[in-house]
C-alpha cells in the first residue's frame, strides 16, 4: 500500500505537530539534508546512486509483486485440486449411501413382504376361529334345545 506523503509547507510543520520540536524527528522517512553548494560532478555521481536506488527499489517492488503472483497461481491451483478432491469424495459418500440405501431396501422390502404373509395367515387362522367360534354356539345352543323337554 502506498501512503501519500504531503506536498509541499505542510510537509515541514504538518497537522498535530509540536511547534517545539524540531522539523523531521517523528516522521517515518528522514528528511534530506540541504544540498551543500558543490560541483556538478559531485551532483551527478549523488544522482546515478539516487537512480540506482530507484531501480533497485523498482526490482525489488517487482520481485514482491510476481511473488505474489506466483503465490496467488498457487493458491487458484491449490484450490482447484481441493474442489475436485473434495467433488470425487463427495461422489465416493454419495455411491456408498446408494449402495447402503438398496441393501437396506430389500431388507426392508423381505420384512414388509413377510410380515404381509404373516398378516394374511392371522386373517385365515381369525376367520378359521370365528367358524370355530360359530360351530362351537350351535353345538351349545343344540345342546341345550335338547336337554330340554
Amino acid at each position: 500500500m502506498s501512503r501519500k506523503e504531503p506536498e509541499g509547507p505542510e510537509q515541514e510543520g504538518g497537522p498535530g505537530r509540536d511547534p517545539k520540536e524540531p522539523p523531521g524527528e517523528d516522521s517515518d522517512r528522514p528528511e534530506e539534508p540541504p544540498l551543500p553548494p558543490c560541483s556538478s560532478r559531485y551532483l551527478s555521481g549523488v544522482s546515478g546512486r539516487v537512480e540506482g536506488l530507484r531501480q533497485r527499489v523498482q526490482r525489488l517492488i517487482s520481485r514482491i509483486n510476481a511473488g505474489r503472483e506466483s503465490d496467488h497461481a498457487a493458491l487458484g491451483t491449490f484450490r482447484s485440486s481441493l474442489l475436485l478432491q473434495v467433488s470425487a469424495l463427495a461422489e465416493q459418500l454419495e455411491e456408498r449411501l446408494f449402495h447402503l440405501y438398496g441393501l437396506h431396501n430389500e431388507r426392508i422390502q423381505r420384512r414388509l413382504h413377510e410380515l404381509a404373509e404373516l398378516m394374511e395367515r392371522l386373517d385365515r387362522a381369525q376367520a378359521e376361529l370365528r367358524r370355530v367360534c360359530c360351530s362351537m354356539e350351535e353345538a351349545c345352543r343344540d345342546l341345550c334345545l335338547q336337554n330340554e323337554p
